[in-house]
């Protein structure tokens, strides 16, 4: 999918603005679950989120082709945190579109970073049809949630992980657009490596998972699920080819078994992790038994988890999107 050579790039400019996150093989979860689990921290990046390493490479890589004027983006928010992260550092101006009702502490975020936040729209696919539309009128570059920047600055995450974990027999990938699973296929091949990548979808977002099982995109007319960074109706035609000939299956998972992988991670790993930054997790307890004694991988791919839900998550609850 891209280059050493393009590798190596992504990982100065990224590791220009933030290190390397940690890699923790965590003692607890490997009882709870039955195998050794090393869970990958891309919620100690400086968005919280692993979004931000693509946003990095694709506005500097923006600046260095001329591009300056300004771009929007759609998002539910971590991508939409990204892209502002990496514009501020080469000085072009960033406009967001959330759908109505998005998370506050994370748009509140985004502000802080210095976009201009429309709220349009009833889920992020609406959103991101304004956003484009939004585009055309004002003049503005448009930033998709998937692209080749994105992909090979996020497989920076993939290529920390398989460098400091040794051999995994398996790694589970959250999948929102795609660009997280698609960097860890990258890297897994990339590096000759055996490892089994199995992406995750939530059972009310499912589009990816119809897509997987049926071998062509497939649209859904909804996306329910209180983990946000998932929530998407309309697979990426390009994240899915990946996908599609470098994934081992997706497997699905419903909103009651992501608000106790969220308790899980707080319980054995004393950590936040964000509805789809548990995803992977859940999964792996939904497998224990076909993983057992296996090394196996985890991205905790985000902890920007709104407070009054992990609160009621903490208290036995799901949250409701």
């Amino acid at each position: 999918m891209y280059s050493s050579e393009e590798l190596e790039e992504a990982q100065r400019l990224v590791y220009a603005a933030m290190p390397p996150t940690p890699q923790y093989a965590w003692p607890l979860l490997a009882r709870a679950i039955g195998c050794d689990v090393w869970v990958k921290h891309e919620n100690h990046t400086p968005t919280g989120a692993f979004k931000v390493r693509g946003g990095i490479v694709h506005l500097k890589r923006r600046q260095q082709r001329g591009q300056t004027a300004g771009v929007i983006t759609a998002t539910r928010g971590n991508h939409g945190q990204s892209i502002p992260f990496g514009a501020a550092r080469v000085g072009i101006p960033v406009t967001v579109v959330v759908p109505h009702g998005n998370s506050v502490e994370k748009n509140a975020a985004m502000r802080a970073l210095g976009a201009e936040l429309i709220e349009i729209g009833h889920d992020f696919d609406a959103a991101r049809e304004s956003a484009a539309r939004i585009a055309a009128e004002r003049g503005l570059d448009f930033i998709a949630s998937f692209g080749p920047d994105l992909v090979v600055g996020v497989s920076t995450y993939a290529h920390e992980l398989f460098r400091a974990a040794g051999a995994l027999d398996a790694v589970y990938v959250p999948i929102g657009m795609g660009s997280g699973i698609c960097g860890v296929i990258a890297a897994r091949d990339m590096l000759g490596l055996r490892t089994k990548v199995i992406g995750v979808a939530a059972a009310g977002a499912n589009a990816y998972a119809l897509s997987f099982a049926a071998g062509k995109p497939v649209s859904t007319n909804s996306a329910a699920t209180f983990a946000d960074g998932m929530a998407v109706r309309i697979p990426n035609a390009d994240a899915f080819h990946v996908i599609k000939h470098g994934a081992e299956r997706i497997v699905t998972v419903n909103d009651d078994e992501i608000a106790e992988a969220v308790r899980l991670y707080f319980r054995a790993a004393h950590t936040i992790a964000e509805g789809a930054g548990a995803a992977a997790l859940a999964a792996l307890m939904q497998e224990r038994d076909r993983m057992k004694t296996k090394r196996v991988g985890l991205i905790l791919s985000g902890g920007n988890i709104d407070m009054q839900k992990f609160a009621a998550i903490l208290r036995g609850d799901t949250p409701r999107d």
